[in-house]
């Protein structure tokens, strides 16, 4: 049974920052890329962060270049999203992903699983 465990979300005030772990068990981590997403209340699921299986390529959202950083740690098939100058409309549910191949990094449906997701509130 796969699962992907997020947590590190929060209540925090525009300029701080955050960093966000997901755990995945019952895959073969090192051999899926993860992903970042985040979704507000009548949005669809928007694209934030990914990072290739082998942690050499990742590729972002432009709201997000600059201030977020992805990464994993494949030892411990943790990935990471570090999140630095958050903004109010950096406020969602973030999930993350994972799929088993690297060619749609950004297309949520391209995504094998899903992790139940996490509160970031970014207050102005």
């Amino acid at each position: 049974q796969v699962q992907l465990v997020e947590s590190g979300g929060g209540l925090v005030q525009a300029g701080d920052s955050l960093r966000l772990s997901c755990v995945a068990s019952g895959l073969p981590f090192s051999r899926y890329s993860m992903g970042w997403f985040r979704q507000t209340p009548g949005k669809e699921r928007e694209f934030v962060a990914f990072i290739k299986w082998s942690g050499v390529s990742t590729d972002y959202a432009d709201s997000v270049k600059g201030r977020f950083t992805i990464s994993r740690d494949n030892a411990k098939n943790t990935v990471y999203l570090q999140m630095n100058s958050l903004k109010p409309e950096d406020t969602a549910v973030y999930y993350c992903a994972a799929q088993g191949s690297s060619y749609y990094p950004d297309h949520a449906p391209a995504y094998d699983y899903w992790g139940q997701g996490t509160q970031i509130t970014v207050s102005s």
